[in-house]
């Protein structure tokens, strides 16, 4: 569908985030057919009984030892208690990673010993996962510290009886879940009140909370106030809440009640994603919002023994090969809003979702990823759901010739992502609007590869804080359409909102241009007519145009690019780019009309600084006049 051949001129004005009614679960089954699909009992899960040695022998193969010595290193593990003042972090300072990174460890070993003992199988590590089980039945919450705000009293320190579904809270729910279904037997023999208590835990927290309070949580998309945008959170929380139902609940009818509910809840999240697939949110987090859409489909097509399947769906093959289009080379990603540019995702997820859903693609993308050393063949985490899987398919994954998409022109019309690839150039630029999920003021902007490497990059997004995801967040330097590549126009920057978006967007695949209207990106003080920004990728570099008509100027427009290395301005008329490892490029522009500098930004934040360095570089091309109307021209060239 994204490959063109021929060449595709397409004009849009962008549609503020709203929802089409495509319902495909609803519309693929009812509560009653669900009802009779439902496979009895558990006989719906894929991986042996622990007893059954043999069979995990067989699974676990060449990797049962690693396994095996990985949850060893958990037996003498001292579970982190989460204080009180560990929860209040989040409101005082606005650091929620000491809770976090507390509460991930626990959960992160759990899961190793979980592995390490259905692995050896000989009761070793049988102890030090009851302690786990006990210690996240004994905390009051299971939810992160800046996620407990869903309660009622929206303070971070967990209320008792006030319970939260979230991200890391199902997940604690699913892992148990699982733990319950491998050990009842061996807990019994322990003592009864073991399994009993887990039951209850997960029933009280997240099975009657869900069916009885689920309006509640935003991410449901069952409330009609429309303050809020669904994303990964939805088909996150739905899928292992739809594993808790399925390995807990033993009433017929309100396992199916629970899971045509669950279905209604993920369908908001397919009605909310555009139907060409794209991943507004970035690579970064495919793995949370399409990856997990698969996760959940391919649990309920598990459940319904196929009774209940998307996989024919061409939305859902699209939504899957995003990540491999996505893809620059070397580790590199295209990385809009809040994605980072560094990371093409897990390669065992990839590959089972290419397999479901038929894509060659995505599969020997996979198997590429693994023999570039950008991802492994077992993944491991708090995820139990997907670590089993990555053991279940880590043989077809190594037996998979390794293959990287390489597509001239990839263009998703509804998201207005546009990629371009010419020999070693790559350019990618978006149209949009500034209300997208994890939204940063980008309309127009892009990034430009050579030779695999950035050269004009996307900074992204550092460390989560508080003021993240609050009202603070358009104070934050890299959410801010001065800090990626785009103009000042007259002394203003774009503004966040749906109404501030794209127009006239037009994609040209065999001339390789895509253009946009950016001027309603900003606010009305701009005074801008038309600001329309072109872009063409030719076998040197990308040549940028503005064409623009302003009303009342009163002050010089402002063109920024963001870079990393070193920027020479020195000789008028081009700037000379050399990246870290020694990539080159020149930026040539109108002397007569612009003065340049350049802006050191440092990056003390490691989720910056682990993918740029110490920092990056903003060029500024300032104009040299006021201008009511005019036109620049900028080329970015590579250097051999």
């Amino acid at each position: 569908m994204k490959n063109l051949f021929l060449t595709l001129l397409f004009a849009c004005g962008i549609l503020v985030a709203r929802a089409e009614e495509r319902n495909l679960l609803q519309h693929a089954a009812d509560r009653d057919r669900v009802r009779a699909a439902l496979v009895a009992g558990r006989e719906w899960v894929p991986y042996p009984a622990y007893a059954d040695r043999k069979a995990w022998d067989a699974l676990t193969g060449e990797n049962r030892e690693m396994l095996i010595r990985r949850g060893e290193k958990g037996l003498d593990f001292e579970w982190k208690v989460i204080r009180a003042t560990d929860y209040l972090e989040f409101e005082r300072s606005g650091n929620r990673k000491i809770m976090e990174d507390r509460n991930n460890a626990n959960l992160k070993t759990l899961a190793d010993l979980v592995v390490a003992e259905l692995a050896e199988g000989e009761g070793r590590f049988v102890d030090q996962i009851l302690n786990g089980a006990f210690h996240l039945c004994e905390m009051t919450s299971w939810a992160l510290s800046a996620h407990t705000k869903l309660q009622r009293s929206h303070r971070s320190l967990p209320a008792k009886d006030d319970h939260v579904i979230a991200l890391v809270s199902c997940e604690a729910g699913a892992m148990l879940a699982w733990i319950d279904y491998f050990f009842a037997e061996t807990f019994d023999r322990i003592d009864p009140s073991v399994s009993k208590r887990i039951r209850r835990e997960v029933k009280e927290r997240i099975l009657d909370t869900y069916m009885s309070r689920g309006e509640r949580f935003w991410w449901t998309g069952f409330r009609e106030d429309g303050k809020h945008t669904i994303n990964n959170w939805n088909p996150w929380c739905n899928c292992n809440v739809l594993q808790c139902f399925l390995l807990l609940e033993e009433n017929p009818d309100r396992l199916a009640d629970a899971v045509y509910r669950t279905m209604q809840s993920v369908d908001k999240f397919f009605n909310y994603v555009k139907g060409d697939g794209a991943c507004e949110e970035g690579p970064a987090y495919w793995e949370a919002a399409g990856g997990k859409a698969y996760d959940y489909l391919q649990v309920l097509s598990w459940a319904t023994n196929g009774g209940v399947s998307l996989f024919e769906e061409p939305m859902i093959r699209d939504m899957g090969e995003y990540i491999s289009r996505s893809y620059v080379g070397d580790g590199w990603v295209v990385n809009f809003a809040d994605a980072t540019a560094r990371g093409a995702g897990p390669a065992p997820l990839i590959y089972r979702y290419g397999k479901a859903v038929g894509s060659d693609e995505m599969m020997h993308f996979a198997a590429a990823l693994v023999a570039e050393k950008r991802s492994t063949l077992l993944g491991f985490g708090r995820d139990m759901l997907r670590t089993l899987e990555n053991i279940r398919f880590c043989g077809e994954l190594a037996a998979t010739t390794p293959e990287l998409p390489s597509h001239a022109f990839t263009w998703y019309p509804e998201t207005q992502f546009c990629y371009m690839r010419l020999g070693d150039l790559f350019l990618a630029a978006k149209g949009g609007h500034n209300n997208e999920s994890h939204n940063h003021n980008d309309i127009g902007t892009f990034t430009f590869y050579v030779d695999r490497e950035p050269v004009l990059l996307d900074a992204g997004v550092g460390t989560y804080t508080r003021q993240t995801f609050s009202s603070e967040r358009y104070t934050i330097w890299s959410m801010q359409s001065d800090y990626h590549n785009l103009p000042k126009i007259n002394g203003v920057s774009q503004h966040q909102g749906a109404e501030y978006k794209a127009s006239d967007v037009e994609v040209d695949a065999r001339r390789r241009t895509f253009s946009l209207d950016i001027a309603r990106a900003y606010p009305a003080e701009a005074g801008i007519r038309s600001w329309r920004r072109g872009y063409r990728l030719q076998p040197n570099g990308v040549t940028l145009t503005d064409d623009f008509a302003l009303t009342a100027p009163a002050t010089p427009n402002e063109l920024h690019f963001m870079c990393r290395g070193e920027a020479d301005i020195a000789t008028p008329g081009r700037i000379a780019i050399t990246t870290p490892t020694g990539r080159r490029a020149v930026l040539r522009y109108d002397a007569a009309l612009f003065e340049p500098s350049v802006e050191r930004v440092a990056l003390p934040d490691p989720r910056l600084s682990n993918v740029w360095g110490d920092e990056v570089l903003r060029l500024k091309l300032r104009a040299r006049k006021v201008q009511a109307k005019g036109s620049y021209k900028i080329a970015v060239e590579a250097v051999k």
